[in-house]
């Protein structure tokens, strides 16, 4: 009966333990501090940048973490920044990204701060707009800034906060992102051991998280492809050669490459052409016929093969009809597999599941978009998950895609997104000990 009366003791005080924790926890993120948060993300969304050219943001983030006593870096990949957390006690270093940029997107979203930013970009005047919520992911980040800063004499070890430019890519002739962070030293001194990093989603209910093992979005690589034949009139076509018939066979001949060359149950496969120009008459049949396009892979040999036949069916496809080509490829955008190290994923999802509850941690199946924090996890293991930004009462097919001017979140969910990349911080630099 001792024995019964002491077991019970001891379940009682575990579950005692585990409520009060739980409710730590949840009082991490006060209302103060979320409502701090969704002012940043507002500001962020009322006055985004491009690629490469985020200097009023870079500026903004810098002012929020001094305002917490942190050393701040400044320049890194052009316009991004850095500051390092050093907790009250040794340890390793985890880093936490947020990327920064906007997209040439001109906003439809009737919100008091919504953007009416313009800037050139391809040498157009273009609306700005933070269409993929990138403004969420700076808020996010500042937030949990704040939390370990006011939390420092417990964290066993540091934390490196990365805020990153031109993750959607830098413009053409110029380099940027976080390729370039890499390559200017950004996970060394000091050595960064473990990486995290989210995404908001706006097609996920906010208070859910997403996660996968292994590759959860595809490397992407773009190409550029110009068809060159022989201009001549367009009611003798036999005259010349038609770069735009030739144009047209390759781009059905290219789709029989993922359909029926590449083993389609291993990963998916994409190969996409969003772009093609030629001509200036209807009469006339012109020298040559510019197209870009997309190719997504999940899986590393895939990706070889995908890029080798296209050469191949390129080159064919024009040699029938008598044209010349030029592929270049990459053109101006090649990221990397965004790849969840299995181990370092399946160690730190308790800690998602703590967080956000275990039913609201959902395993998600890969995407075919493509993201530059695979740059990171090429150098030391990574975790990158997606956050919830839909309102549960909105049905998932009338929420707004990404990339659109009617990108909308809820702001609701950043409190999760600032609650869970904190305590993966902690929790991985206390079990690193």
């Amino acid at each position: 009966m001792k024995k019964f009366h002491l077991l019970a003791l001891c379940l009682t005080f575990i579950l005692i333990n585990i409520e009060l924790r739980a409710q730590t926890e949840s009082a991490l993120v006060t209302p103060s501090l979320e409502q701090k948060v969704i002012e940043w993300r507002r500001h962020l969304h009322q006055y985004p940048e491009l690629s490469n050219r985020e200097f009023k943001t870079a500026q903004y983030i810098t002012q929020q973490l001094k305002a917490l006593g942190l050393k701040v870096q400044t320049n890194i990949a052009h316009t991004g920044v850095v500051a390092i957390v050093e907790g009250g006690q040794n340890g390793p270093t985890v880093a936490l990204r947020a990327d920064m940029d906007a997209l040439p997107v001109t906003e439809q979203v009737d919100l008091p701060f919504a953007s009416k930013v313009q800037a050139q970009y391809n040498d157009q005047t273009v609306g700005v707009m933070h269409a993929c919520g990138h403004d969420a992911h700076v808020a996010i980040l500042l937030g949990v800034a704040e939390l370990l800063v006011q939390n420092r004499e417990q964290i066993k070890g540091r934390v490196k906060l990365i805020f990153q430019p031109a993750e959607e890519g830098a413009p053409r002739g110029e380099e940027g992102g976080a390729e370039l962070m890499v390559k200017q030293g950004v996970l060394r001194t000091p050595k960064v051991d473990a990486i995290f990093g989210l995404h908001i989603s706006s097609k996920m209910d906010v208070g859910t998280l997403g996660y996968r093992s292994g590759g959860i979005m595809a490397a992407v690589d773009d190409f550029k492809l110009t068809v060159t034949g022989q201009q001549v009139h367009g009611s003798t076509p036999w005259d010349g050669i038609d770069p735009v018939v030739a144009s047209a066979q390759i781009i059905n001949d290219i789709q029989s490459i993922v359909s029926r060359q590449l083993p389609l149950t291993t990963n998916a496969a994409v190969i996409s052409v969003g772009s093609i120009h030629g001509g200036v008459r209807s009469n006339i049949i012109p020298q040559s016929v510019e197209m870009i396009g997309t190719i997504r892979t999940l899986d590393p040999d895939m990706r070889t093969q995908l890029h080798q036949r296209l050469r191949e069916v390129v080159k064919h496809s024009a040699m029938v009809m008598g044209a010349q080509t030029q592929l270049e490829l990459p053109y101006t955008t090649r990221y990397p597999i965004t790849y969840n190290e299995p181990q370092l994923m399946q160690q730190m999802l308790p800690t998602m599941q703590r967080v956000a509850g275990t039913d609201n941690v959902k395993l998600m199946n890969a995407i075919t978009g493509a993201e530059d924090f695979s740059f990171f996890q090429q150098q030391v293991p990574g975790v990158y998950f997606f956050l919830g930004g839909k309102n549960p009462q909105t049905p998932v097919e009338q929420a707004p895609a990404h990339h659109t001017p009617g990108f909308y979140i809820d702001e609701s969910g950043l409190k999760l997104g600032v609650e869970t990349l904190y305590h993966l911080a902690v929790d991985y630099l206390q079990q690193a000990q």
